[in-house]
């Protein structure tokens, strides 16, 4: 951020930084939030409430974010049943889905489980909050928060998360720890449900990653992930997507000679780029959902540990992640606005785009 301010500013919000606030209308009421602004045009915000997800998102009065009906609503701890979780998710940014299971409803000898796990149904506790002081040379800033989802006779797994910035970037910076408080090994499976609406997505909106996925090798029209069909690039809204219908593509992502993976987004009207950044050895799936019905119209960029087969399926695969007590996980996912000609270009040009 160039230094015009210098001399010119006493209360560091005229550039940035973070405010607190509880929703006081609608279905939403009484949940809080905190609003993040980066000063670059970029802000977001986050849902304490809901384990620190993040809900709207804007780079200047450009929506990035897909919002589901309901909004940002209250928790709902029991929730936990069939597709329950459907009624209160309210699309966003961020949703995280965990911290046991991902995935559709199940019940097996270890219990039920249902839709894409608790966490997000479950407030986090604020553990701080550090603002920035340009004037003082400090232009970090970041909130942490502590979400636990337990139970007596376990499992007991706990969420510290980290959301932090740099006033004059757009960039969001996610740290995540979960860490097993309990006293039997937990069966632990996560996934960043990233979701990405209109205008950013639009007709002609490139999809970009890089890695490999099973494609329907049947030629039916209807589906988009087959082989022939250029499934990286946002149609218009699509009939056969009206009520339930959506694909979902589950991808080996490639990670780059750092181990680390990169996907995004590019909306060549708007000249914009979102990408998401995350390691390799963390989070070794991305999972692309493209529902592209009239009214909801939204794809979704999905890192996780597992692609979202369910407990009982990475349990049958031996592949599901088991937790020590007292041992924890760490996790990272950056995701930033690129607006900037030669940065755009530097990510298509090391990305994988359809043609």
């Amino acid at each position: 951020m160039k230094p015009g301010w210098a001399d010119k500013i006493t209360n560091p919000t005229q550039l940035g930084g973070i405010e607190t606030a509880v929703l006081d209308n609608g279905a939403g009421r009484g949940t809080r939030i905190a609003w993040i602004n980066t000063g670059t045009g970029f802000r977001y915000k986050v849902v304490i409430d809901r384990a620190m997800d993040i809900a709207d998102a804007f780079y200047n009065q450009y929506n990035l974010a897909w919002l589901n009906n309901p909004g940002v609503t209250p928790p709902q701890p029991f929730s936990h049943r069939g597709t329950d979780w459907l009624r209160t998710f309210g699309g966003g940014l961020v949703t995280t889905c965990g911290l046991d299971h991902v995935g559709g409803p199940e019940t097996d000898a270890f219990g039920e489980r249902g839709l894409h796990g608790q966490i997000s149904n479950i407030p986090a506790a604020i553990e701080s909050i550090i603002q920035p002081d340009p004037v003082a040379g400090k232009m970090e800033m970041r909130i942490t928060g502590v979400t636990n989802q337990t139970q007596i006779f376990g499992p007991s797994l706990e969420l510290r998360r980290t959301i932090s910035g740099t006033l004059g970037k757009a960039a969001i910076y996610i740290h995540d720890e979960v860490r097993n408080r309990g006293n039997k090994p937990a069966p632990h499976m996560l996934l960043y449900h990233c979701n990405f609406g209109w205008p950013l997505v639009n007709e002609g909106t490139d999809i970009i990653w890089e890695g490999s996925c099973d494609l329907h090798k049947a030629a039916d029209k209807d589906k988009i992930f087959r082989e022939g069909n250029n499934f990286r690039k946002c149609p218009a809204p699509l009939d056969a997507h009206n009520g339930t219908g959506e694909e979902v593509a589950f991808i080996n992502i490639k990670a780059d000679d750092a181990g680390q993976c990169v996907c995004g987004l590019y909306n060549e009207t708007l000249q914009i780029a979102v990408t998401l950044r995350f390691p390799k050895k963390q989070l070794p799936w991305l999972t692309n959902w493209q529902h592209w019905g009239k009214g909801e119209y939204v794809t979704g960029l999905e890192p996780g540990t597992h692609p979202p087969i369910g407990q009982a399926k990475a349990r049958g695969q031996n592949n599901l992640i088991y937790i020590e007590p007292g041992e924890s996980r760490n996790y990272d996912l950056a995701i930033e606005v690129l607006y900037q000609q030669e940065k755009i270009q530097d990510f298509l040009q090391h990305s994988t785009k359809a043609n």
